[in-house]
């Protein structure tokens, strides 16, 4: 073969192979995460061990728990009556979707903020104000392969929310951890309530996290996803959970110390697979 046609074999198998990467860089994990992964499975136990006690809910005594977005996956579950001073709301991750954020906005005539950078689907909220962002949420202001990101504190301020009492809720597939380490104290002080599903038990730095996230919020809720539902993460039956954190400003503990064990605001995230929730302890605050 001429060294011409060698040049020209290169260059095409360099074009198809970019072409394959492409394909995989912009095509966003799915919201529900596969139920398989070597990667998830090799969780030291001593970290998910410190990760199932952090999450671990405690009772509060002012807070009735009511179910705002989807049946399903979508779903989250927060204290009704502790919304009432939020004067905007945050969507982080609705991937062409949004109930939550639909029924946050009726229920509390609040603009909902809704942010993705992978599915720009403009979901239609009737009676409510949604205003959609082409952009994710991260821990600093960037663009990659096309996509804009910023901070949680960046994206309160340029929508006039500095300083303001806001609920949040995010889903933006592993991205949490990085987003919320980087967030002043200042801003996490302004979220009366933060519903997260959270991705991953393997690292160091989640207890990190979830340790600096208790110094601000009491956890009120945990549900773990059954599309991450794993054998062999004990204590934790799942890699994805989902949670929900209150503002010290705003919960009160139930002294008693006693957890209602009611699931009858959950649903498994997947109804078509067997669900996969464990025993809930007594949190320490």
């Amino acid at each position: 073969m001429s060294k011409r046609n060698l040049i020209l074999l290169a260059l095409a198998v360099v074009s198809f192979t970019a072409a394959l990467v492409g394909v995989a860089i912009f095509r966003r994990p799915p919201s529900a995460p596969p139920r398989t992964g070597a990667t998830r499975l090799r969780a030291p136990l001593a970290v998910r061990q410190a990760i199932f006690d952090l999450i671990q809910p405690v009772k509060l005594a002012n807070c009735t728990l009511e179910r705002f977005g989807e049946p399903h996956d979508g779903g989250y579950v927060m204290c009704a009556n502790l919304l009432g001073s939020a004067k905007a709301a945050y969507s982080y991750g609705i991937s062409g979707y949004d109930q939550w954020g639909c029924d946050i906005s009726t229920r509390l005539k609040v603009e909902v903020h809704q942010y993705d950078c992978f599915n720009l689907t403009r979901p239609s909220c009737a009676g409510g104000k949604t205003v959609f962002h082409e952009e994710c949420v991260g821990a600093a202001n960037k663009t990659e392969e096309g996509r804009l990101f910023d901070s949680i504190e960046s994206q309160f301020a340029k929508n006039g929310h500095a300083g303001q009492h806001l609920v949040v809720k995010m889903d933006v597939e592993g991205a949490e951890w990085d987003s919320l380490m980087a967030a002043p104290d200042k801003v996490l002080d302004q979220i009366d309530q933060l519903s997260i599903e959270l991705h991953g038990v393997r690292e160091e730095r989640f207890v990190s996290v979830l340790k600096r996230l208790k110094q601000n919020f009491y956890i009120a809720h945990l549900h773990f996803n059954n599309y991450s539902c794993q054998s062999n993460l004990a204590p934790m039956p799942a890699w994805a959970y989902e949670v929900l954190f209150v503002n010290k400003r705003i919960g009160v503990p139930d002294t008693s110390g006693k957890i209602d064990a009611s699931d009858s605001l959950d649903a498994p995230n997947n109804p078509n697979v067997p669900d996969c929730q464990s025993v809930i302890g007594v949190a320490s605050r």
